[in-house]
């Protein structure tokens, strides 16, 4: 198996562990992933309403692959998922905070 395979299959495989856990602060709130195999981005979105009625979307995880990296664009959890990935196989020189890097290059202009 070659490693972008190797990296969508563990990425989906976390998403869907991920997915399987409800929100202790949304239990009416569903979890669904979103993949884009074609363009190899990967999300985990929480969906529905809250306990007062108010609709719910939000992304917990936004991850793709790019040039043999895996891109973390969003990660609105309190997990790790940069370790999470490693511990699963995906070499840490390989794991990029997209969102991190894009707001340090913005004040580096």
């Amino acid at each position: 198996m070659d490693r972008t395979q190797q990296y969508r299959e563990i990425i989906l495989h976390l998403l869907n562990d991920f997915a399987s856990v409800k929100s202790p602060f949304w239990p009416d709130v569903e979890n669904q992933i979103v993949s884009d195999v074609g363009e190899d981005h990967y999300q985990l979105l929480r969906l529905g309403c809250d306990e007062h009625g108010n609709f719910v979307y939000a992304v917990a995880f936004h991850l793709a692959l790019k040039d043999g990296k895996v891109l973390i664009y969003a990660n609105n959890t309190d997990r790790n998922i940069a370790d999470e990935l490693s511990a699963a196989g995906i070499a840490r020189e390989d794991i990029v905070l997209a969102f991190l890097e894009r707001r340090v290059a913005g004040q580096a202009a």
